[in-house]
């Protein structure tokens, strides 16, 4: 791992301004905090501890660096197929840390507007 993926992921986890080449932390004014690679939001750590992951489409060894430095995640791949905590993984947003008990602790964000609709009605999002 990269010193600039380990500042990196200390700088998100610590909702702290980062800059340094193509790698950058932001932090917005409600508090979550984003790390961005080449310009592309590639993890964001909301206020309330949840983490959340994808690369942009981008399977690369410096996207998959960034990411691996994050805790909870360990990005794997095989055959040009990349696998996240075990599970084959299409690089599309995926919680990895959900502090919240009652909510869904790690996993795949719906793709479909039926499973989404589905998965707020069980995180109870927006009421």
């Amino acid at each position: 791992m990269r010193e600039i993926s380990r500042l990196a992921s200390k700088a998100l986890m610590s909702h702290t301004e980062f800059k340094r080449g193509n790698t950058k932390v932001e932090v917005d004014s409600d508090g979550a905090a984003y790390l961005k690679l080449h310009g592309n939001t590639i993890a964001c750590h909301e206020v309330d501890g949840t983490l959340k992951i994808t690369n942009c489409g981008w399977s690369t060894v410096t996207t998959k660096d960034r990411l691996n430095a994050l805790p909870h995640v360990h990005i794997q791949q095989r055959n040009w197929d990349w696998f996240l905590n075990g599970e084959e993984w299409d690089g599309d947003w995926d919680i990895v840390y959900n502090p919240n008990p009652t909510g869904k602790q790690w996993g795949r964000i719906p793709k479909t507007d039926e499973s989404k609709a589905e998965y707020i009605k069980q995180q109870n999002i927006g009421e």
